[in-house]
């Protein structure tokens, strides 16, 4: 927090930010991105827990790279061209955003233990307090939101 006094600043102690962290990254969908976009999102976690003071514990660390590798794997594989991963975060939660040009919504199929693959979506479900799908002028946004915890 920062006092005024007559026009002079006194740190009082130490600042949180005010807005999210954002990052931003775009992919090609070419060999190697889903790689590359858990290790961008490993970064982002890393500044947020040195810029907010976040406290993200290894399960909450795995949950965002999982949901993280699971809507870029949608978007490289469902879209008809690049896609972007969109990170927001803040010391509670972290917001994982994809767009991609695929106007085609997902579909969360019911559980089935012997269906072999389509299980993403339920995995995202499962490790998110929201997700939401919209489309958007050139395709779909999936934005989905992880709680940060420390364990």
């Amino acid at each position: 927090m920062t006092e005024h006094l007559d026009g002079a600043v006194i740190p009082t102690g130490f600042d949180v930010p005010v807005e999210p962290l954002r990052r931003a990254a775009h992919y090609s969908g070419g060999p190697g991105c889903i790689a590359e976009a858990r290790s961008f999102a490993a970064l982002f976690l890393d500044q947020l827990r040195t810029e907010w003071c976040a406290a993200i514990g290894r399960r909450t660390d795995g949950a965002v790279l999982l949901v993280v590798s699971e809507l870029v794997t949608n978007a490289d594989r469902h879209s008809d061209g690049p896609y972007v991963l969109e990170l927001e975060g803040t010391d509670t939660s972290v917001a994982v955003c994809v767009y991609d040009s695929s106007g085609t919504v997902p579909q969360r199929f019911p559980r089935d233990p012997e269906r072999v693959g389509r299980h993403g979506l339920e995995i995202v479900h499962a490790l998110t307090e929201h997700i939401v799908v919209e489309r958007v002028p050139v395709g779909k946004r999936v934005r989905a939101v992880v709680a940060l915890t420390a364990e």
